[in-house]
């Protein structure tokens, strides 16, 4: 199975028995058509909505897994208003538009459920009244406004080789004075310089770079085996085609992954780190893939970048050369209306490139 959804579906486990009697039965009902990864993400929201309710006194109950069923029945839309103003103005974690669009949604999903697919014992609703039914949540990211977003926070085509030039060689320059620095970036630099390359002619999600076997490279064929988002069949991995341009940088780390990182046989993860007292290396975390771009970014003066805009980076330049089904396909969108941002983002683009021709 994934990794990531190994791990999701442990702390799933773990979150499970501290929610209401009613929260683990629309869970179980979930299991089969969601991932681990998004129930996890329903109970998270959950939690918040529990704990805010109580902290409110909305709700008479000493804990969480206490509260009834009949306190979500007496809830008024105001409350449900003065929610969405708590997400919009709490200090300790900001929350954009669209997260609190998702949380919503979240509730929406358990209320509807409650309301109107489970029932007692004697066929009636488990909840009778469904305040969430009143609540209209827009829609937070059209393919034109997410191309607005991400307008200028791109690398364009010179830009991407500048970039791999830099993690390559450029960094090493930047960090001469700093041994400590200049330690680690010598140590992994070919490791660091194949995965930025890899998503950079791929379009591949952190998390399925994450997820990497070693035996998921064909070389030859220039396919990545994947796990692809939003699949809950985890016996089929997807091929994903890469860039001939990324071909070198993976002979060059696979070939010194196992003397370099000291992977015991067991370990199939493609990409190593070795952890700060350890002595054989294990798979990179989604986190420590993120950082390490991050770390580059800001040396290369484009603090912005990250593996999803390095991602972003390839699609563009990919649609420009291909259609949207294709684009679609190979960044492994659900539907082709995800994928129109990139039509958004090359009319950019092309316009910025002929106005460059005039010049």
């Amino acid at each position: 199975m994934n990794i990531l959804k190994v791990k999701d579906r442990q702390e799933l486990d773990k979150k499970i028995p501290a929610m209401p009697w009613y929260v683990e039965k629309f869970i179980n009902f979930k299991l089969p058509d969601l991932s681990p990864s998004s129930l996890l993400e329903y109970v998270r929201d959950y939690e918040t909505f529990f704990s805010w309710m109580l902290a409110e006194g909305l709700a008479e109950a000493d804990s969480m897994k206490q509260l009834p069923i009949e306190a979500l029945e007496k809830l008024h839309m105001e409350s449900i208003d003065n929610f969405r103003m708590f997400l919009m103005t709490r200090t300790e974690h900001t929350n954009s538009r669209v997260t609190i669009s998702r949380k919503l949604s979240s509730l929406r999903s358990l209320f509807h459920y409650l309301s109107q697919i489970a029932e007692d014992e004697e066929f009636y609703p488990l909840l009778k009244r469904n305040v969430m039914a009143k609540v209209e949540i827009k829609r937070t990211h059209k393919p034109k406004d997410t191309a607005a977003k991400l307008e200028g926070k791109l690398l364009q085509e010179q830009e991407i080789h500048e970039f791999i030039a830099f993690v390559e060689h450029g960094y090493g320059e930047e960090v001469a004075g700093n041994k400590q620095a200049l330690y680690s970036y010598n140590i992994n630099k070919v490791r660091d310089a194949c995965i930025i390359r890899l998503v950079l002619n791929s379009g591949l999600r952190v998390s399925e770079v994450v997820n990497l076997n070693a035996d998921d490279i064909d070389l030859k064929k220039k396919l990545a085996y994947v796990y692809r988002k939003g699949s809950n069949d985890d016996t089929f991995k997807t091929p994903v085609y890469f860039r001939q341009d990324a071909t070198e940088n993976l002979m060059a780390y696979m070939d010194m992954r196992q003397t370099q990182y000291k992977a015991p046989r067991k370990e199939k993860a493609l990409f190593l780190a070795i952890a700060n007292g350890k002595k054989e290396g294990e798979r990179m975390t989604k986190r420590a893939i993120q950082e390490m771009v991050i770390k580059y970014a800001k040396r290369f003066g484009k603090p912005y970048l990250s593996v999803h805009k390095l991602r972003h980076s390839f699609a563009t330049d990919y649609y420009l050369r291909n259609d949207l089904y294709k684009t679609q396909e190979q960044l492994g969108h659900a539907s082709p209306e995800t994928t129109q941002i990139y039509a958004h983002l090359t009319d950019k683009t092309m316009a910025q490139a002929i106005d460059n021709e005039k010049e």
